[in-house]
């Protein structure tokens, strides 16, 4: 076995070292760098983001599995990467039984003709369910799944890392500030038995040490935090991008027929204020936009967002843009201008400027 001893009580001196830091910026004894406020506002959106995922996660898995047991079964099914077996659900039953029952009392009988129209109908109703289940969750749980079983781990991971980065940073500067403490006190100590010239040498040399560390440990403080900026950046991107998809997953799927002298549940449904928006934007051409005469204003680009289709432009952090809305627009989203190009941006990401 490999048992480097030098290298353990290296490491446990810097976890010694971190500890104090950590606990003196609790406490208030000591002072702390403060991260760039861009990158504060990402950590506060990403802590935002993990826990509203957690809990549109998990009701959603109830939404869509009200039963537990099965939940759990499922669970295990896929930890175990087999094959959930497949179930009849119970519209699929109903619709099975009634049409097993038309059988037995006759297809020419008033009941068993009745029976055999609706019991198709619910059959039906049952396979559009599993249809919308395994709709679901491929489309909509999966990215919320990836996020909080992968990004978000690595998000944390790096998260760690820069917090080490930033302890180490503030360890040097408090040893810096103590060797230059010690340096002047060194250079007004009186001149006898040429004790000064001596303290004088060997505290400027460790503040030269300190210094030096101190430019160390800032330079890897800055790569770090740019990293972990545009890490995070990358993958809130990627999730809004995922579940921008889900709606558009059911758009190309037929309403079902209704059996012949019924009518079409959809034929009298209106859409909610939301979805009718939703739609309404949806069918915006951006090219046929025109920028109003007043309303238009001047935006700055707070992060990279990469766009997700034709309709929506790409950003590049701390750009101007032009921005402005337009009737029927999400209020989430604005139109952007920049040279000839044009296209829908997250309010999120813009900082509005007078």
């Amino acid at each position: 076995m490999d048992f480097n001893v030098k290298k353990l009580a290296s490491d446990a001196g810097v976890f010694f070292t971190r500890a104090v830091q950590f606990t003196g910026e609790k406490f208030g004894q000591v002072e702390k760098t403060e991260l760039d406020a861009h990158f504060e506002n990402l950590l506060s959106r990403a802590d935002s983001t993990k826990n509203w995922t957690e809990k549109i996660f998990r009701q959603t898995e109830v939404l869509l599995q009200p039963n537990p047991s099965t939940r759990i079964e499922e669970f295990l099914y896929e930890k175990l990467d087999r094959t959930v077996p497949s179930r009849p659900n119970n519209g699929e039953l109903l619709g099975h039984y009634m049409q097993d029952a038309a059988k037995d009392f006759g297809p020419g009988t008033p009941y068993g003709s009745t029976l055999i129209k609706v019991g198709d109908c619910e059959r039906r109703l049952g396979g559009a369910q599993r249809e919308f289940l395994q709709t679901s969750a491929i489309s909509f749980l999966a990215p919320l799944r990836n996020f909080l079983e992968g990004d978000w781990k690595t998000i944390s991971k790096e998260r760690r890392l820069l917090e080490n980065r930033r302890l180490d940073l503030d360890s040097s500067k408090a040893r810096l500030k103590k060797a230059k403490l010690a340096e002047s006190k060194a250079a007004a100590v009186p001149d006898f038995q040429e004790t000064r010239p001596r303290n004088y040498v060997l505290s400027a040399s460790a503040s030269a040490l300190w210094s030096e560390e101190v430019d160390k440990a800032a330079h890897e403080l800055r790569v770090a935090q740019t990293d972990k900026r545009t890490n995070m950046t990358t993958t809130h991107n990627h999730l809004q991008k995922e579940l921008g998809r889900f709606p558009n997953a059911f758009a190309g799927n037929p309403v079902l027929p209704m059996a012949s002298g019924g009518s079409s549940p959809q034929g009298n449904a209106t859409l909610p204020p939301d979805a009718a928006s939703a739609v309404e934007t949806d069918t915006l051409k951006i090219e046929e936009v025109q920028a109003p005469a007043t309303g238009t204003r001047k935006a700055k680009v707070l992060y990279d967002y990469d766009a997700a289709d034709t309709s929506e432009l790409s950003l590049l952090a701390d750009e101007l843009i032009t921005v402005y809305t337009v009737p029927g627009m999400d209020s989430d989203w604005l139109v952007g201008e920049r040279g000839n190009q044009k296209g829908r941006v997250p309010v999120t990401y813009l900082e509005l400027l007078s």
